[in-house]
């Protein structure tokens, strides 16, 4: 048996999906452990500049989105430089867009015991996907809370018995494979790294929500319409702006967007591991 003093919610999100998983799930372990729950929120490039110091009476429940398949690589080296396990329990999870998770969850549990915490459970979420409003809408449904809470509890029962590891791998390859790459129907890789979101002058208020939630800060302050660093096409500028003003337009990015909308059309599954 493992004593456990607190619950952490530890999660990027842009969309909120990740952020709406990872807190279920801790939730249902705090309350299956009756003891609290604390949250860390590493969304916001300040906060990845911090270090997180866990102990060894720490359930941490943390969660990445999945992007091309891996876990994404703006986030690597805050959680692989940054995380201080020291034995703490964790419970790896990610969210996907109904296509595939590939193997951003076994990266996730992998980078967690290179910083010495100890995956006991672990899950994979379907939400609805950064570039689209169709595939996987309304995702994470109540089915999957009902999953995220039975992972929740399923963890915390297994800290409380000692059963401190997974009983079997996660799916997914190890070591990890390449970032999946999206490609037209020529078969060439349509390549949208550089690509980055266009703001609408007759929509857009003002408002400055979308340079205060952007997720790796590029947006200038002074000015929405101009993108000063790097896109990771998280979507939270798009989905979240209140007037509808941010939007892709590049040729390469919508084709892939409706070629995914078109191809995963089926719900895919969420699943979890033990």
């Amino acid at each position: 048996m493992q004593q456990i003093s607190k619950v952490w919610a530890v999660y990027f999100t842009g969309t909120g999906n990740t952020k709406t998983v990872v807190c279920r799930v801790a939730d249902a372990a705090a309350r299956a452990l009756n003891c609290p729950r604390a949250d860390y929120d590493f969304s916001l490039p300040a906060a990845r500049d911090e270090r997180l110091t866990f102990s060894p009476d720490d359930l941490v429940v943390i969660g990445t989105p999945v992007y091309a398949g891996r876990v994404p690589n703006k986030l690597l080296p805050f959680l692989s430089e940054h995380i201080a396990g020291s034995g703490a329990l964790c419970v790896p999870v990610v969210t996907f867009g109904n296509r595939s998770f590939d193997d951003g969850l076994m990266e996730l549990v992998n980078l967690m015991q290179a910083n010495e915490l100890t995956p006991i459970a672990a899950g994979a979420f379907v939400g609805e996907h950064s570039f689209s409003v169709t595939l996987g809408a309304g995702r994470p449904n109540s089915d999957d809370l009902a999953l995220a809470d039975s992972l929740g509890t399923r963890a915390a029962e297994k800290a409380l018995a000692g059963q401190l590891s997974l009983s079997a791998p996660v799916a997914g390859n190890d070591p990890v494979g390449p970032y999946y790459t999206p490609r037209d129907r020529a078969g060439n890789p349509i390549n949208i790294l550089k690509v980055k979101p266009k703001t609408d002058p007759d929509k857009c208020r003002k408002c400055g929500l979308c340079a205060a939630i952007c997720t790796m800060g590029s947006i200038d302050p002074t000015d929405f319409g101009n993108i000063t660093g790097v896109c990771i096409k998280c979507c939270a500028c798009v989905k979240r702006c209140p007037a509808g003003a941010k939007y892709y337009d590049d040729a390469g990015y919508l084709y892939h967007q409706h070629e995914l909308e078109e191809m995963y059309t089926r719900p895919a599954e969420s699943k979890l591991f033990f």
